[in-house]
């Protein structure tokens, strides 16, 4: 079974960085997708950034663009969001998932792992 969990977050004024690590195990083949999702409270769930499994393909939001990176480690263990340049509007609870497909649509996605939260403040 695929397991996904989610670390990294905290509290961190406007302008500054965190890097956030999902630490990813139970795959079967070089394929799919695992993308970084974000959720404020009475809003939808929204794609941030995800990487091919198969070929490190990467993709962004457009609101993230140029201030966030997606990147893994060599066995592919760990996927990790670099945020810098963090945004009041960047606070949310983030999410890590994995989908058999491509994309930043959530509902392609079959596994998460738990949550952690970004909060951006001065």
């Amino acid at each position: 079974d695929v397991q996904l969990q989610a670390s990294g977050g905290g509290l961190v004024q406007p302008g500054g960085s965190l890097r956030l690590s999902c630490a990813a195990s139970g795959f079967t083949f070089d394929a799919g997708v695992i993308g970084w999702f974000r959720q404020s409270p009475g809003k939808e769930r929204r794609g941030v950034s995800c990487i091919s499994r198969a070929d490190g393909g990467t993709y962004y939001a457009e609101s993230v663009k140029g201030r966030f990176t997606i990147s893994w480690d060599n066995a592919k263990n760990n996927v990790y969001l670099q945020m810098n340049d963090l945004k009041p509007e960047d606070t949310a609870l983030y999410y890590c998932g994995y989908g058999p497909g491509w994309g930043l649509d959530w509902r392609q996605y079959t596994d998460w792992g738990r949550g952690t939260q970004v909060t951006v403040s001065s």
